[in-house]
């Protein structure tokens, strides 16, 4: 376990708890008090500038990447007046550098085993095991290995391929 996933889950300490936020704020990470983690949690390259909605519940096994923000489309309206009600990264959910995940209302939920993208912006649920690309994101795949179970993905099924790049842009050779 890293430091910074050390301190992560040590931020509801009730003497050290204060002093283990600054800390965390040295890394460039805000991860208030009230945000629910789940175990597993892997945080790459420090975590540095990912910052999580206090409504922010993390399940088992997801992994951060630097520069990861998840919170709410409507900053700019006081949290009690706005519509957004929580996000949910569920187990094995893996947030690459730079995403943003941002709710607009009601709970926005990144599915089991699903892959947010470097720097994509997502603004709506996914499903398990999906892989999410874009500004605004979209689906752009099925990540391999999982695989859509009624209770939500698994690891170990029979999921298609994210579809390879073709190629047909400019510098690409044929």
């Amino acid at each position: 376990m890293s430091l910074v996933t050390a301190l992560i889950y040590r931020r509801r300490h009730r003497l050290l708890g204060r002093l283990v936020q600054e800390a965390l704020a040295v890394y460039g990470m805000e991860v208030p008090a009230a945000a629910e983690v789940g175990p597993g949690l892997i945080v790459f390259h420090r975590g540095f500038g990912t910052v999580l909605h206090p409504y922010t519940t993390l399940g088992a096994g997801v992994t951060l990447y630097n520069g990861v923000t998840v919170g709410r489309a409507d900053p700019w309206v006081p949290q009690e007046s706005s519509p957004m009600r929580r996000v949910v990264v569920e187990d094995g959910a893996v947030l690459c550098a730079g995403a943003k995940v941002v709710c607009k209302e009601g709970v926005l939920t990144v599915g089991a085993g699903t892959v947010v993208g470097a720097n994509a912006v997502l603004t709506r649920s996914t499903g398990p095991g999906e892989v999410w690309a874009g500004v605004p994101a979209r689906r752009v795949g099925m990540r391999a290995g999982w695989e859509a179970t009624p209770g939500g993905a698994v690891p170990g099924g029979g999921a298609v391929p994210v579809p390879a790049a073709t190629g047909s842009g400019p510098g690409s050779r044929r």
